[in-house]
């Protein structure tokens, strides 16, 4: 008998399964919001503002082709009926058809590999030219960010079955094992030198680790086995967990040479209600360790949030279910984010340097009030996809 993800957690934590259940909802009421007119492209963001009445009102912001692809990877583990509602009318397939039909256009990488991700598990008849997208925009022996070399990976991973992409594929999991310094078992901002000044070279954030991670995996995945993809996966999970907070935070910025934490805040909710998860739960579905006891702990934050705890007087709610948003993160308010930028300086310097008494300065107790678009699709994926 196949167990879902959601029947483990509640048999593990029968109040974590309505946490995930609640935030389901939201993620299903709140998308079709996030819609532009047209139903053709996703904002950028959804952003909060809170009248002198206490009502709130949303404004949609922007555009955000990754945003669409990544929502699309998330809705299509949905009945058909709940996609079409959430897509206005559509399917996840028939909406990344509109993603593939706008390739020609795009110029990022990250965008085209998430496009061609969603081609991959959606089955969508185009597979073949939103891989030639990907490997035209992917130049051979430049250094790319880390996050959009993991999305490659893992599209090439989703299309090994239908296309052939080995000499491509192969090229991909090189890219990101080779990406590492030292022995280090976290992984950089960057696949090499250039993209970054030297003096934050060292700083990568939590991204930086779950979807290399979870690419390797896919990867491990997605063959005969690879035994070294998935040992580096491995390690990465198990430093990101052993290194997570008291409150079940997710950390934002790392010593990529080191292993340790730069920098803790911002937290953010997608790391902790779905980033994490999803790339978690992917490495156990390839044979990898289970983490789920720290997948449930991240989880957790969300509602018991010790940060806004220890100021009742700047207490709220991360989940506002009437608006369908969960609010983007808990952080510091410190002007031009001076306290990373002092930490990766430091951290360049001595590796141990911490820096203490900014954490008495600007304590981390501010609410970013906007929501997005990936944030519900990642969730989607993590709670609804996969069975173990």
């Amino acid at each position: 008998m196949t167990i879902t993800r959601l029947t483990a957690l509640g048999r593990e934590e029968p109040s974590l399964l309505a946490l995930a259940g609640r935030l389901l909802a939201v993620a299903e009421s709140g998308l079709p919001r996030m819609l532009l007119p047209g139903g053709e492209a996703f904002a950028f963001t959804m952003a909060g503002r809170r009248a002198p009445d206490g009502s709130w009102s949303l404004e949609r912001r922007g555009t955000s082709t990754r945003y669409a692809a990544i929502t699309a990877l998330g809705v299509r583990f949905l009945p058909e009926d709940r996609q079409r509602a959430v897509l206005a009318g559509r399917t996840a397939e028939e909406f990344t058809g509109l993603l593939v039909e706008s390739l020609p256009a795009v110029t990022n990488l990250g965008d085209a590999a998430l496009i061609a991700w969603a081609a991959a598990e959606t089955g969508h008849p185009k597979l073949s030219d939103a891989l030639a997208r990907v490997d035209a925009l992917d130049e051979e022996h430049r250094p790319q960010y880390t996050v959009e070399a993991a999305w490659v990976l893992s599209a090439l991973a989703a299309a090994r079955g239908a296309v052939d992409v080995e000499r491509r594929f192969s090229a991909a999991r090189d890219r990101l094992l080779r990406a590492r310094l030292g022995d280090s078992p976290l992984f950089p901002h960057a696949t090499g030198p250039g993209l970054l000044p030297w003096y934050r070279a060292h700083v990568s954030c939590f991204a930086d680790q779950t979807y290399p991670l979870q690419a390797l995996a896919r990867a491990h995945a997605s063959g005969d086995g690879d035994p070294e993809a998935l040992a580096a996966a491995e390690a990465c999970a198990a430093r990101i967990c052993a290194l997570q907070g008291d409150g079940g935070q997710w950390w934002w910025h790392y010593d990529a040479r080191t292993g340790g934490v730069v920098e803790g805040y911002p937290v953010y909710s997608v790391h902790q209600h779905a980033m994490a998860p999803t790339a978690l739960f992917d490495l156990a579905d390839a044979g990898g360790t289970d983490f789920g006891a720290a997948i449930r702990k991240g989880l957790g934050w969300m509602t018991d949030v010790p940060e806004l705890a220890a100021r009742p007087e700047r207490r709220e709610p991360m989940i506002l279910d009437e608006l369908g948003v969960t609010w983007r993160k808990v952080h510091r308010g410190d002007p031009r984010k001076a306290v990373r930028a002092a930490r990766g300086l430091g951290a360049r310097v001595s590796p141990k340097l911490r820096l203490t008494p900014l954490d008495r300065v600007y304590r981390p107790v501010s609410v970013d009030r906007e929501c997005r678009p990936y944030e519900f699709g990642w969730m989607l994926y993590a709670w609804e996809g996969g069975r173990i």
